[in-house]
């Protein structure tokens, strides 16, 4: 079985990220929602760069020409799923985030009211910005 440069260098990319993963994983700067995630796509890169039959049927399937260009296709469908979920994640936060803030800017107000003065947030009695 021969394996082309560009498995090759795919197959050390994917096995690389994948440990890189499991670095951040370690290190808590990652959740194990996204690892997973990662962990499957590198998993699915290193298929294809370590299997030439795989590889070459699937590019055959796809109707594409190369099968470097099977690994980079695969690459960019991934990235374009993971900004998109991204996109949701981040939408949701930022709603979550609105309803937080309106929420807190309720509960000072009545305290407000009850005690009858404003109330000072950090030192020196400023307002926060």
């Amino acid at each position: 079985m021969f394996l082309s440069r560009t498995q090759i260098l795919a197959a050390i990319a994917a096995v690389g990220l994948a440990m890189v993963v499991l670095d951040l994983v370690r290190r808590r700067k990652l959740s194990e929602e996204f690892s997973l995630l990662w962990l499957l796509s590198t998993a699915g890169i290193a298929l294809l760069g370590f299997s030439t039959g795989v590889l070459k049927a699937v590019t055959h399937a796809l109707g594409i020409m190369y099968e470097s260009s099977t690994v980079f296709a695969a690459g960019i469908g991934f990235t374009v799923i993971l900004l998109l979920y991204l996109s949701v994640r981040l939408s949701r936060l930022a709603h979550e985030n609105l309803l937080l803030t309106r929420e807190l800017a309720l509960l000072r107000r009545t305290l407000e009211e009850r005690t009858g003065q404003a109330i000072a947030s950090g030192e020196g009695g400023e307002a926060p910005r």
